[in-house]
């Protein structure tokens, strides 16, 4: 192993290489701005960008791109050289400030939910100063915003940041009651990252993997998940190395990766990284997964990053734990060692309770995709039904704040296992619930809905906005009140008392929550259909426009872009399944019955006498099978030609999730029924134990 410490952030421009290359005044003024966002003077920007290129070029870097997030679920990049000709066939390296702080990519062809038109081409991408550019494949990637000609955001950074800013203001009106001293309030994320990985030659194989990111068809193995022997068992040798290779990958880009292990289903894995700001954890989540994805190649691997590749399997999540902090390094989410005595603590806490009941919609929201419709309530992945887990202490906690009672707390207590070789061990004040959709966890809540190809920007912009509004009310109502600790009391209490029907520290996944969710008027919004039109609900257009997170124009347009998406990824699937059905499990069902024809006739051939009944029992149960895949076809194709009859983006979506959705499913429960008694060698694709145990 290479010198870790050395090697960590040895591909990045990150603040010691700013401090060694460039000139005092420009590195003070380059660290104003990243800390206050005055903009950089060009003749500034001009030295930045020369230092920049200098270290880029010396470590091999060819090209730079304005690397942003547009509204299609992945990254974008476009490439230029640093070549410059200068007559006589020659060429000299330059970057300028102007290209290192704004780029005008083609705005028309990525989606923009109605804010531009086709025509209107023009859109601009904007350098971030405040995270670190870095190299990969030679080429110098430079954070970016993306926004129109017209000013309105098209990416996912833009509205994050916005987010940031809104619950930084709010919380610090509130510590400023308090008298905490702090300059700034940080969003804290840590996100752990769960996928697939399989061998690349099932891929070419396999149509749906190809197209759709998961197996439209495809029958249980003997053996899936039941014997749990896969959850943090051994390292496979491929695995372990291609893990050792990722790991070094990410350090060199400055990507804290921690920890590392297998995870529930075959062929399942999980990383997870340690915290930082929420807009460093953002861009870094998606380097994350770019990066995933080229050392899998590189190892013969492909990395499946869907929610639900494999049916009958656990799906992968991304869990994004979410916390506040000042720049003072205080964990507002830290209950202490009394947190029944801390008000700070308590009023905080209070606040993320009214936030999350309040708007349990847009949570459900940000976690609602094509992908994750197949995964979530599924014994698996927290139910779409929001909730919360604090914890007994804590729920004792606020119980006796809502009764008028003084808590007596009963202090952490030790675990003792084996007193001749243990010490008594510290017990945790709470237990984990793996079954909430949002749970407190120490000093932070794990928000585990999220799909695992989603990016962390979306939910965290939800929980940085819904957050800032709840304290935003709070400030308001402490700044006009004549006694402070009176108020304070009664602010707390007043908001347990109404908003205590979204705590739920039990199962979630039991049909008694569901029917305790519904009698306490929690939502449930069971698919991506359901909840979308929550997005553009009056009152969450006035809550995003009050703290400026989304204009109404910019809060449609993406309303617009997630029902589209929605359409299109089941579309793409339905057609896929149909070709998959056609070319492939109809002629395998073919040869095969031809295959047990021949063979019986061969038999009687040979002696009149030998019995061939149970060919013909097996020839009855392929036809029967077979009869009902063709019906069950010609129901799925006849639905899908009836799409275009559909107007308006809303109808298109609940077309495909009440017609499509549900004849895809029949259809595929139908084949895979067929691919039980179809031979190996006759079937059309690999099936799931190939894949799922191809790398064991």
């Amino acid at each position: 192993m290479k010198d870790i410490p050395a090697l960590y952030g040895s591909k990045v421009f990150n603040d010691a290489v700013m401090r060694q290359r460039l000139p005092k005044d420009t590195y003070k003024a380059l660290r104003r701005t990243i800390k206050t966002g005055v903009p950089l003077d060009l003749d500034l920007a001009n030295v930045v960008a020369s230092a920049m290129k200098d270290w880029a070029v010396e470590n091999g870097a060819t090209h730079f791109t304005h690397w942003f997030q547009p509204m299609t679920g992945v990254t974008a990049e476009k490439h230029d050289s640093f070549i410059s000709p200068i007559g006589d066939g020659k060429i000299i390296m330059e970057f300028s400030g102007k290209e290192l702080i704004i780029g005008e990519p083609d705005a028309s062809s990525f989606p923009s939910g109605g804010l531009r038109a086709t025509f209107e081409a023009r859109g601009y991408t904007a350098w971030d100063p405040t995270v670190n550019t870095f190299i990969k494949d030679k080429t110098l990637f430079i954070p970016c915003f993306f926004f129109s000609f017209s000013g309105e955001a098209l990416d996912k950074k833009t509205p994050l940041i916005r987010s940031i800013d809104a619950i930084n203001t709010a919380a610090l009106r509130v510590l400023k009651l308090f008298g905490t001293k702090a300059g700034r309030v940080i969003t804290t994320v840590g996100a752990e990252q769960e996928y697939f990985l399989i061998d690349e030659k099932f891929l070419e194989k396999r149509p749906d993997l190809k197209y759709c990111g998961r197996t439209l068809l495809g029958a249980n193995p003997p053996k899936g998940q039941e014997l749990e022997d896969h959850y943090f068992g051994a390292l496979n040798a491929r695995v372990a190395a291609f893990m050792q290779e990722l790991d070094e990958e990410l350090w060199k880009l400055g990507i804290p990766a921690k920890t590392k292990h297998n995870e529930v289903a075959p062929a399942q894995y999980e990383l997870a990284c340690s915290y930082s700001d929420a807009n460093t954890a953002s861009d870094g989540n998606q380097i994350i997964m770019m990066v995933m994805k080229d050392v899998a190649k590189r190892h013969g691997l492909v990395c499946l990053l869907h929610e639900k590749p494999f049916a009958g399997v656990n799906g992968s999540g991304k869990h994004n734990n979410w916390s506040l902090a000042t720049d003072t390094g205080v964990n507002l989410l830290e209950p202490g060692e009394t947190p029944g005595e801390n008000a700070q603590f308590l009023l905080f806490l209070t606040a993320v309770i009214k936030a999350v009941d309040e708007h349990q919609d847009l949570l459900r929201v940000s976690a609602a995709s094509a992908g994750n419709d197949h995964r979530l309530g599924a014994n698996e992945a927290p139910p779409a039904i929001i909730s919360m887990f604090i914890g007994e202490e804590l729920a004792a906690i606020l119980d006796s704040i809502e009764n008028h009672e003084s808590y007596q707390a009963c202090g952490r207590g030790e675990i003792r296992i084996c007193s001749s070789v243990l010490p008594a061990l510290p017990k945790d004040s709470t237990d984990r619930n793996r079954t909430s959709p949002f749970a407190f966890t120490g000093n932070k809540f794990e928000f585990r809905m999220l799909g695992s190809a989603f990016s962390i920007s979306g939910p965290n912009i939800i929980l940085n906005t819904i957050v800032a509004d709840a304290l935003t009310e709070f400030a308001e109502v402490l700044e006009k009140a004549d006694d402070f600790e009176t108020a304070l009391n009664e602010l707390i209490e007043e908001n347990i008392r109404k908003h205590k029907r979204i705590i739920f520290n039990g199962n979630n996944y039991s049909e008694e929550w569901t029917k305790e969710a519904e009698r306490r008027g929690l939502l449930n919004l069971r698919s991506t259909v359901d909840a979308l039109p929550y997005f553009v609900e009056p009152k969450n257009v006035e809550l995003f426009k009050k703290h400026r997170v989304f204009s109404e124009s910019e809060l449609f347009s993406r309303y617009e872009i997630l029902l589209e998406n929605y359409s299109k990824t089941v579309n793409i699937e339905a057609l896929t399944m149909i070709e998959m059905v056609n070319k492939g499990v109809i002629p395998s069902m073919i040869a095969y019955e031809t295959y047990v024809a021949k063979a019986a006739s061969l038999m009687k051939s040979i002696d009149a006498g030998l019995s061939v009944d149970a060919e013909v029992k097996l020839l009855k149960r392929i036809t029967a099978l077979g009869d009902a895949i063709y019906e069950s076809l010609s129901e799925l194709e006849s639905i899908m030609s009836e799409v275009g009859k559909v107007t308006g983006q809303l109808e298109l979506a609940r077309y495909y999730h009440s017609k499509v959705v549900p004849a895809m499913d029949k259809l595929r429960e139908a084949v895979d029924n067929l691919e039980t008694i179809v031979g190996n060698e006759f079937w059309a694709y690999p099936d799931y134990g190939q894949i799922l145990f191809g790398i064991e």
